[in-house]
């Protein structure tokens, strides 16, 4: 007699061995939609023998990030590509009791008052990049706003210049981003001596010098610099003790490549939106000229910059950077009625979420002003989720937020856009989704 098996969800058709493997390869966006198209809020999709389900339904998900958080962790996947060499046991990658503790030794990072010195920073950086913009000229606003927010993270990481003393560190950074959007990191795994992991490994030893010679010394010196290095290396938990070189080094790590990236990705989406949506914009600059008068934004400037804020929020929902969340089961559990076996992957997606018609209407369209009468409050918790939720939601959310309003603001303020001849995006979706081939827009000063 064969043993019963446990009934699945509904999903895709899938080939012996590899499962939808192959299919997911081609276009992961379109597969996950696919999925959620036919097969509804809770879908079964297998990868090469790793059972996954896809939710669409705010409620499953909050089930998962929130009511029954202890009982997923972050998925192999996540662990072997960004854990170890690179992150080790930095908040992304980490889980247990020694992610709850490092949780609660950085919270103080992210203080308002803290937050404060980082937005006079970003506004900083954001000026000087106003002095390489010409009227009439094509830029790629993907490759600018990744120079601006390096510039913005290692200044409030370690209190340099990127052209200054920190100048290695920008390549190695690059580097490692470039090997997680390649499929070679996907195939073949990181002790191989690729081309590809070799360049990628260089890179990380590079980042790797450059941090520990700073913690070295800043521990010698034992002066306080106001920056979250600092912070770092003075911080406590309730038995008195400090972080290891170690930890402040994955920690280091974690938030120079979370706070580069994202960042960067959702400014650079701002941008194309507005050059493709002029009357969105001209709202946008008729908020700016009559908030500031043309004087540059600051920190306190932005309740004010309400539409401001729309803009990239709505940004975020259509083109999420972290736009798929994923937790593997160490404990058997429930969602939407079908069983989550231990070891079994829970796949949440931003990217079909966000552009649910049950909860946005007209979601292909870019709207801003739709979160300018309360939607947020009135959506099902996790019907918007850019940052992710739960005790996992993103520690340098209100950080983020800020650095995304403050540059838009200022570098808008100034110019405004337009399509390019070559303006198509191709949208790369790996780690993090971002444009393959950069984001072309024509400025105009204004």
């Amino acid at each position: 007699m064969s043993a019963r098996r446990e009934p699945l969800p509904p999903g895709p058709r899938a080939l012996p061995v590899l499962g939808s493997v192959l299919d997911y390869a081609k276009d992961p966006l379109a597969f996950i939609e696919r999925c959620v198209r036919e097969y509804g809020d809770v879908s079964y999709a297998d990868f090469l023998g790793e059972p996954t389900y896809i939710l669409q339904n705010p409620e499953h998900i909050e089930h998962v990030l929130v009511a029954r958080h202890r009982h997923y962790i972050k998925d192999k996947l996540q662990r072997q590509l960004l854990g170890g060499r690179l992150l080790g046991k930095g908040l992304l990658t980490n889980d247990g009791d020694s992610w709850l503790r490092q949780r609660r030794l950085m919270q103080p990072a992210f203080h308002r008052q803290r937050l404060a010195t980082y937005g006079l920073v970003m506004a900083e950086h954001a000026r000087r990049m106003l002095a390489s913009w010409r009227d009439g000229e094509v830029r790629d606003v993907y490759a600018d706003m990744m120079r601006l927010t390096l510039g913005i993270v290692i200044k409030s990481l370690f209190d340099l210049e990127v052209e200054g003393e920190a100048e290695a560190v920008g390549p190695a950074l690059g580097r490692v981003m470039e090997h997680f959007a390649s499929v070679q990191c996907l195939v073949f795994p990181e002790w191989l001596p690729t081309p590809e992991n070799l360049g990628y490994r260089a890179a990380v030893e590079r980042m790797d010098t450059f941090v520990s010679e700073i913690i070295q010394r800043r521990r010698e010196a034992g002066a306080e610099s106001g920056d979250l290095l600092s912070l770092l290396l003075q911080v406590q938990d309730e038995e008195g003790n400090r972080m290891s070189d170690r930890q402040i080094r994955d920690e280091v790590l974690t938030l120079a490549l979370a706070g580069h990236e994202t960042t960067s990705i959702t400014l650079a989406f701002c941008w194309h939106l507005l050059a493709r949506h002029p009357e969105v914009e001209a709202v946008l600059h008729r908020e700016l000229d009559s908030v500031l008068g043309g004087r540059e934004p600051r920190m306190e400037d932005l309740p004010a910059l309400a539409f401001t804020e729309c803009v990239v929020k709505e940004s975020l929902r259509l083109f999420p950077p972290a736009w798929s969340i994923s937790r593997e089961a160490v404990a058997e559990d429930e969602v939407g009625g079908w069983r989550i076996p231990v070891g079994g992957v829970v796949v949440m997606n931003p990217w079909t979420v966000h552009r649910d018609p049950r909860f946005f209407e007209e979601p292909e369209t870019f709207r801003p002003q739709r979160w300018a009468d309360g939607l947020e409050q009135r959506l099902p918790r996790f019907a918007w989720f850019p940052f992710g939720g739960g005790p996992r939601l993103c520690i340098g959310v209100g950080f983020a937020m800020m650095e995304a309003r403050l540059v838009l603001a200022t570098l808008a303020q100034r110019f405004r856009v337009e399509r390019a001849p070559d303006d198509e995006v191709t949208l790369m979706p790996s780690i993090t989704l971002h444009p393959k081939h950069g984001v072309k827009v024509r400025l105009r000063a204004r």
